[in-house]
């Protein structure tokens, strides 16, 4: 997850997710980098979408818990719902800190807060760098760490190769969180064809993937109580209709620390 350089003929991470959610910002490379992704999973944009559609329900839920503040890791390209704009709703002075190392990303997130938008602020910084997001002044001016705060870590980490120690990254944030806070996440499940699709991801595209099982994806919880329903595939983490037809392979959970 280096920082990433413009390139419309490099399938790119943020647009090819852009595009399978429904989006406008991709190029040629980004449909045809998704078209493969379907052939190796025909259900690949379903688990996109059923990823997006836990986000809502994720930051919904954070809300009515009584969280007010919100860290998200490796953001992508704005879309409908976005972190703030459901966390909002329910209370405007929940503050939220973006962060991508993409520039597009930053500055489609900047663009979009160029409209009235309060206590949101976007940082352009590396996810393997703890620090750096911690001490960058838009963190230091919105996110308390006395007073529970969320982690979002949604659709990212699979992007962090075992190269570059995930379980021992992610247990730095957690260290971070106070008695109370949250970590969300989710990621993609080792299953037929999804080896596949990290393959292509990682000879293709601008980032390298890398699915995992249930239980290398339970790991990340380490130190934290999962809430219920645990980990279990995005689709049946709360969902107000459950759907036996629908089964994505992104697993998510949310662990709070006790």
């Amino acid at each position: 997850m280096t920082e990433q350089r413009f390139d419309a003929t490099v399938p790119n991470v943020a647009r090819v997710y852009d595009y399978l959610l429904g989006g406008k910002d991709h190029f040629p490379a980004d449909r045809d980098f998704a078209a493969r992704l379907m052939a190796a999973r025909p259900d690949t944009q379903m688990t996109i979408r059923e990823n997006r559609r836990f986000l809502g329900r994720v930051v919904t839920w954070l809300g009515e818990a009584g969280v007010r503040q919100f860290l998200d890791l490796g953001t992508g390209l704005p879309t409908s719902e976005n972190v703030h704009q459901v966390a909002q709703r329910a209370n405007p002075d929940t503050r939220i800190v973006y962060v991508d190392n993409d520039p597009a990303v930053v500055a489609h997130s900047r663009a979009l807060l160029a409209q009235p938008s309060r206590n949101v602020a976007v940082v352009h910084a590396d996810l393997r760098d703890p620090a750096a997001i911690f001490d960058a002044r838009q963190t230091r001016e919105l996110i308390d760490w006395t007073q529970p705060v969320a982690i979002l870590m949604l659709a990212v980490l699979h992007f962090v190769p075992d190269a570059d120690q995930p379980h021992d990254l992610v247990a730095q944030y957690v260290a971070r969180l106070p008695h109370g806070g949250y970590l969300a996440l989710s990621h993609a499940e080792l299953r037929t064809g999804v080896d596949e699709i990290a393959s292509l991801y990682t000879a293709q595209a601008s980032s390298a993937a890398q699915a995992r099982t249930p239980q290398h994806i339970n790991e990340f919880f380490g130190g934290l109580v999962l809430v219920e329903p645990g980990l279990v595939p995005v689709s049946s983490w709360r969902p107000s209709v459950t759907r036996a037809d629908v089964n994505p392979w992104f697993l998510g959970g949310v662990g709070v620390k006790p």
